[in-house]
């Protein structure tokens, strides 16, 4: 398989990279463009609510080739729709994008999402004509509710934002993936770029991840590693892995050999 003939299909456009990075935690924004470039990613997250949209003054905009990556505003911060909607409508008005990464937060010690605020919000920006997608809980029902309101992708998490506790319930995951038709893409929880390699094993469309890149030793060496780690584990998948066996299997042939 040619790594340039599977692209990545969100809202009708076409990505070559499945690895989707964020922009917070690093130390400058020098090093998150140097990690950028790294990565190989296209499609970058920004926090609509944590960015300096007044360009009169340095900002992380200044940094990010609007030519090169598509901007994916997320609604981090947002604990109601009402707020999830506002921040969405806000990167649009500023000329960001419309492509969005939902986040409603349902909790400050866990961040998992609140799926019934999720929901809420999703289905007004998709009415307002917004690419939706929703950053959830690993629930296959949310995600079919999330499908069908018309959301380009799903992004269940793996494990607790930033824990880089990797993919906690990979059997969650495969169910959803059997289930929805949009690309399921892992969000959240991934710490090496083993964890990232086995969501794309499991048949997943992408990963996103920041504080795996951004808090790691080196963050550029990271990127770079990640990278590299999802397209392993997608051409892995692609290719098919043999199947398990509790006994072994002669690695050569044995039939024919003289007694």
């Amino acid at each position: 398989m040619r790594q340039d003939s599977d692209k990545l299909i969100i809202g009708g456009r076409a990505f070559n990279s499945r690895l989707m990075v964020g922009t917070g935690k690093y130390a400058s924004f020098q090093q998150t463009a140097q990690a950028l470039e790294a990565s190989g990613a296209e499609i970058i997250t920004v926090a609509v609510r944590r960015i300096n949209l007044d360009r009169s003054k340095e900002s992380l905009l200044d940094f990010i080739d609007p030519k090169r990556y598509t901007l994916l505003p997320n609604t981090a911060g947002c604990y109601t729709a009402d707020d999830a909607i506002r921040t969405c409508r806000l990167a649009r008005e500023a000329g960001m994008s419309d492509f969005v990464k939902l986040e409603v937060l349902g909790d400050e010690k866990t961040l998992f999402p609140d799926n019934e605020e999720l929901l809420k919000a999703a289905k007004v920006l998709v009415a307002e004509g917004f690419t939706v997608l929703p950053y959830c809980s690993d629930d296959v029902i949310v995600c079919r509710k999330l499908e069908d309101i018309g959301c380009a992708a799903v992004m269940p998490l793996g494990a607790p934002i930033g824990s880089g506790l990797g993919i906690r319930n990979p059997y969650n995951i495969r169910i959803i993936l059997e289930n929805i038709t949009i690309p399921v893409i892992v969000d959240a929880g991934v710490g090496s770029a083993s964890d990232a390699a086995i969501a794309m094993e499991l048949g997943c469309s992408g990963v996103l991840m920041n504080t795996a890149i951004a808090g790691a030793r080196d963050p550029i060496a990271m990127a770079e590693a990640m990278k590299l780690a999802v397209i392993a584990g997608r051409l892995s998948y692609k290719a098919g892995r043999i199947p398990r066996k509790l006994y072994a299997t002669a690695s050569s042939p044995i039939e024919g050999l003289l007694g």
